[in-house]
């Protein structure tokens, strides 16, 4: 899993209608708290600062990091995604994916 760090980019993972922020909204975070909480700074396209707020580790997944100025690779963002499943939901989502890596490689379906 990817433990983020302060300045990483990263990603929400649900929808912030307290802040009117959806899904797939980038910020930075700009804060580390000892429970496993990071605040996220989220700004306008001139960096001016809209929401501040403190997000647990499940909420966003890191895709830029700071340290290595490198774009996470999309394998990474959902390893961590899936990680953060319940283990049933883990097994859906492996089951879809040999579903399209099926389809991908023409093999047969059952």
């Amino acid at each position: 899993m990817i433990k983020p760090e302060l300045f990483d980019v990263v990603e929400l993972l649900i929808d912030l209608p307290e802040h009117n922020l959806p899904a797939g909204v980038q910020g930075a975070i700009v804060e580390k708290y000892a429970n496993q909480h990071y605040e996220i700074e989220f700004t306008n396209k001139d960096g001016e600062t809209l929401v501040l707020a403190a997000l647990p580790i499940n909420q966003f997944v890191v895709v830029w990091r700071a340290t290595t100025k490198t774009w996470v690779p999309v394998a990474e963002k959902i390893e961590a995604l899936v990680a953060s499943l319940p283990e049933e939901t883990r097994l859906e989502v492996f089951d879809f994916a040999r579903f399209i890596y099926s389809r991908r490689q023409g093999y047969p379906q059952r």
